[in-house]
């Protein structure tokens, strides 16, 4: 592959390698190459997901003695997602495939092929009614907060960030991004602001709980004056609180050493907390309609992917089962 040199600055976060047959077919498709992940994926993770998809492909197809972009026909693209699927689960063959898609479909646009070869190419099909994000129970999550030792800022810290996502089923990339102004107030309630997928803004009340925790944490960190810096930073080897904003490692590194003192599940991940306050709110009479509100789901069918209340109720049929 042929790095080009100015591209980290370009694509900063996915530190973009340029593939070899990329690079064959000329600067104007080096360039276009370049803006479909610099200009037309805004969502980091997506871009980072996208390149590493798009790059293994590429790979693929010179190692198979592909010399350049227009050799790349349907069957091709069949053939690397039929390699592909005896390697991994449908849903990261299904992402591959749409990532090589959409490349394509960016460079017939901009006139760099004629054709796009992935756009007959069929994936795997992949049906889900039940989401595997692992998920505590309400008495679990309780002895999660509480196990958390309140007498440091990390501590603090710590159980506010959990409090958010889980009272506000809010994915932990929207929380570690929050600034102190996106915890905010609006006549006597408090609100969350979230930067959710897609550029989107969405607010949603502050669960008395989660106001308590952050308040407990802004107030101990002495930082409710730095409305435009990070909420959740990094603390140092000292114990003191950084303007470095914490990223979803850090988040999830937390977690896992939350959980372990609490003895909860080492499966325990960030994604969990969504998926409990989903549970616990169904599970106190909630509806998946405001349940898909909160968690900003573009449809009920994602929402209920996390709706475990139905679980305890198909144990109990299953034990109808007298032999």
């Amino acid at each position: 592959m042929t790095k080009v040199t100015n591209i980290p600055t370009i694509v900063p976060s996915v530190g973009l390698i340029i593939p070899r047959l990329i690079a064959a077919s000329g600067p104007d498709c080096v360039g276009r190459f370049v803006e479909f992940f610099a200009a037309n994926i805004r969502n980091p993770n997506t871009r980072e997901a996208y390149a590493r998809a798009v790059a293994n492909f590429l790979d693929w197809a010179d190692s198979r003695g592909v010399r350049g972009l227009a050799d790349i026909r349907p069957i091709v693209v069949a053939g690397y997602i039929e390699d592909l699927a005896t390697a991994y689960e449908a849903p990261t063959v299904k992402q591959h495939l749409a990532a090589i898609r959409m490349l394509f479909d960016w460079l017939v646009v901009g006139q760099i092929v004629s054709s796009n070869p992935a756009s007959s190419v069929r994936g795997p099909k992949h049906v889900v009614k039940r989401g595997k994000t692992p998920v505590l129970a309400a008495d679990e999550a309780r002895q999660l907060l509480d196990s958390i030792d309140l007498s440091t800022l990390a501590g603090l810290r710590d159980r506010a960030l959990i409090g958010v996502m889980v009272y506000s089923f809010a994915r932990v990339s929207a929380a570690v991004a929050m600034n102190l102004e996106d915890y905010f107030s609006e006549g006597k309630r408090w609100w969350l602001r979230f930067r959710e997928k897609g550029g989107k803004r969405h607010e949603v009340p502050a669960h008395h709980n989660a106001e308590a925790y952050l308040d407990a944490y802004i107030e101990a960190a002495k930082i409710a004056r730095d409305k435009k810096l990070p909420l959740f930073r990094t603390i140092d080897r000292t114990g003191q609180l950084t303007r470095r904003p914490m990223s979803r490692n850090d988040a999830l590194r937390m977690v896992k050493r939350r959980c372990r003192a609490g003895g909860l599940p080492s499966s325990t991940c960030c994604h969990t907390f969504r998926a409990t306050g989903i549970t616990a709110y169904l599970e106190n009479g909630g509806t998946i309609e405001n349940a898909q509100v909160i968690a900003a789901h573009e449809s009920p069918r994602t929402t209920k992917l996390y709706d475990r209340t139905s679980d305890e109720i198909t144990l109990d049929e299953i034990e109808r089962i007298m032999i």
